[in-house]
């Protein structure tokens, strides 16, 4: 299927390792043709890493969209029946808003908007990085997993050794699973391997 012509939210948020991952798929989605809009959680808006300052990655993802910037509650909750996304990404997704959207918290704009989107029955793909997704957040993955209208891009673990509970969203498998979910499909295979030694 195409993506010509969809309206896509996609929310970041505070996995700052990813970010270099995530970018990319956010141009290739507007390269298909998408009208991406984006979300941004708290974190992303404030927090200066070693993987960058916050104000230069806000300036990357508004260069690449050319859409107004999702930065509120407050605008993030017409994304519901009023301005209907065809499909909200969260890409990169930690385990603290794993948590948070299993148990139906809404605290920031990028939860928000996947809460507006579950209102409207519209789909939701969830692009996980967690150093605990095979710990306590094991228990919130599956309960997402099992929900109507959320589906997965395909994640691996990282790094078994040095970090056994961790997994990681393949970030490049973000376009091929939001095509498969507007049609009501979870791309498969959704474990994957992702280490290589």
């Amino acid at each position: 299927m195409s993506l010509k012509g969809k309206h896509i939210g996609f929310g970041l948020t505070g996995s700052h390792c990813t970010y270099d991952e995530v970018i990319p798929e956010i141009e290739n989605l507007v390269s298909l043709g998408a009208k991406v809009t984006p979300f941004v959680s708290y974190t992303v808006q404030t927090t200066d890493s070693k993987f960058g300052k916050s104000d230069d990655w806000i300036k990357k993802i508004k260069d690449i969209t050319r859409e107004p910037l999702v930065d509120t509650i407050v605008k993030a909750e017409p994304f519901g029946p009023k301005t209907p996304l065809d499909c909200m990404v969260i890409a990169p997704l930690t385990g603290n808003s794993t948590s948070k959207l299993a148990n139906a918290l809404t605290d920031t704009p990028v939860l928000m908007g996947a809460k507006a989107t579950m209102r409207t029955g519209r789909p939701i793909v969830l692009a996980v990085s967690t150093n605990d997704a095979l710990g306590l957040n094991g228990v919130n993955i599956m309960t997402l997993m099992a929900a109507k209208n959320i589906y997965f891009v395909p994640l691996g673990q990282d790094h078994p050794y040095k970090k056994p509970h961790s997994l990681v969203a393949d970030m490049s498998k973000i376009p091929k699973t939001v095509e498969n979910a507007i049609e009501g499909k979870q791309v498969q295979p959704v474990f994957i391997e992702r280490y290589k030694n």
